[in-house]
């Protein structure tokens, strides 16, 4: 309840005049001053009154905001004295230790959280002074709480001395296991990419043999036919001297003939040199595994394009069960300079897979034709096939990559000629034909 000071009229019934009601002059004046004195403080006083009820206004509109705000903060805050006490607290606080709010004012800090962390809180207390952060768990109703991440900073009086700690606080309990999980998790991944990277490391070294052994194929088979032949021409032979030494009176001409003496001896160079040639590409083969690699080019020396053409695709042909024909048109006279051994393996590819794509076909044909155009040695392989796929023009020279069904192709064969012909300076390229089929194109320098 406001209460107001007496009104100036009554002044003069205060001060009491004479028994008469009478004031003299001088009398008269001077209390006419003094009215108009307490007149304006009066006027003061009720300003100020009214200020002052602005100001208390204010200042409750204040409390109450900054309660609400402390009261809708989700982390932990509680306020301590001097001696560790503590002397305010928010909801979340007093959610957290399921105890009523007036228990704990006035409770010392420490009594409230579990007893083995306590001895980390006491430097934040007890006139300490200290600021800083820590992990403290709190004893509540059920049990200690979760770990909480508590942050201890000083509190000041007006001449700046520390009179008491504020604590705030969140949990990083669910945080530390979601972090554990999610480490858990992480090595587990690393562990997976590891066994995946080793899988694809066995997947590829059992594609890069396979591949050798697709390199490997073609020589072998050559070389397996060849002996096979001369088996054969080796029991007549023997078979003809057996019986040449057995007969006194001997025709020697007809022995000949019916044991083919004559056609054996003019094939047996051939086939003899076709052996050495095909172990040679084998041995060249094993020893130079390191090409896969791509290093440098091995000394060049001329090679004879007509000679290599007709070797591999003799080569080709020969490991293949169905029959193709194959249409050979070289210039006269071309050659080239590089590996030979290097070369013949791009050519054997380019027709090797084009046998394997007009199998099948009613009219299977496969040609090859080179020219001199340029500066260049062009060697164009043709066939009457199904084409190439649209989708597989920009995947086909990368390695392992194959249309064939698994166990008929690794996917090495074209990376390893298109790597070989960059190497030689020259460049391979596909296409389909306007009639049907794939061509391939091997460009390469004359060099020398």
């Amino acid at each position: 309840m406001t209460h107001r000071p007496p009104r100036p009229e009554n002044i003069l019934a205060l001060a009491g005049a004479g028994d008469d009601g009478e004031l003299s002059d001088g009398q008269e004046s001077v209390w006419q001053e003094v009215v108009k004195r307490v007149d304006e403080v009066y006027s003061d006083l009720l300003r100020y009154e009214s200020d002052l009820e602005a100001k208390n206004a204010e200042l409750e509109e204040a409390q109450r905001f900054i309660s609400s705000v402390i009261a809708s903060v989700s982390d932990i805050l509680a306020v301590c004295d001097a001696e560790g006490k503590i002397i305010q607290a928010n909801p979340a606080f007093v959610r957290l230790l399921g105890r009523a709010e007036a228990g704990l004012i006035g409770s010392p800090l420490l009594d409230v959280l579990v007893e083995a962390d306590r001895a980390a809180a006491r430097g934040f207390l007890c006139g300490g002074g200290r600021a800083g952060d820590c992990e403290l768990r709190f004893a509540t109703a059920g049990g200690p709480s979760d770990v909480m991440a508590i942050n201890f900073s000083n509190r000041f009086d007006q001449s700046g001395r520390c009179v008491g700690a504020v604590l705030t606080g969140r949990p990083i309990g669910e945080l530390r296991r979601a972090y554990q999980a999610l480490r858990t998790a992480h090595l587990d991944l690393q562990q997976a990419q590891k066994k995946l990277i080793e899988q694809e490391k066995m997947a590829s070294l059992g594609r890069l043999v396979a591949g050798v052994a697709h390199e490997l194929n073609n020589p072998i088979s050559f070389v397996y036919g060849n002996v096979h032949v001369l088996e054969r021409y080796r029991k007549n032979l023997s078979n003809y001297f057996a019986e040449a030494q057995k007969l006194e009176d001997v025709d020697a001409a007809a022995l000949r003939a019916k044991y083919r003496i004559d056609p054996i001896l003019d094939d047996l160079a051939p086939l003899i040199d076709g052996t050495l040639e095909g172990a040679q590409r084998i041995s060249e083969i094993v020893k130079n595994l390191r090409r896969l690699s791509f290093n440098r080019v091995h000394e060049a020396q001329r090679i004879d394009v007509a000679r290599i053409v007709a070797v591999a695709a003799q080569w080709a042909a020969r490991s293949k069960k169905h029959q193709a024909r194959i249409a050979i048109d070289v210039e006269d006279g071309l050659a080239l300079w590089g590996n030979e051994g290097q070369i013949h393996q791009i050519v054997v590819n380019l027709i090797d897979n084009a046998l394997d794509a007009v199998r099948g076909q009613t009219d299977a044909c496969v040609s090859v034709r080179a020219r001199a155009v340029n500066g260049e040695v062009e060697i164009v392989v043709e066939d009457n096939g199904g084409g190439i796929a649209e989708s597989a023009f920009d995947k086909m020279f990368e390695p392992f990559f194959t249309t064939k069904t698994v166990g008929e192709g690794t996917g090495l064969g074209l990376w390893i000629s298109y790597s070989i012909a960059r190497e030689h300076g020259g460049a391979i390229s596909a296409a389909n034909r306007p009639g049907g089929g794939a061509v391939f194109t091997l460009r390469l320098p004359v060099g020398g």
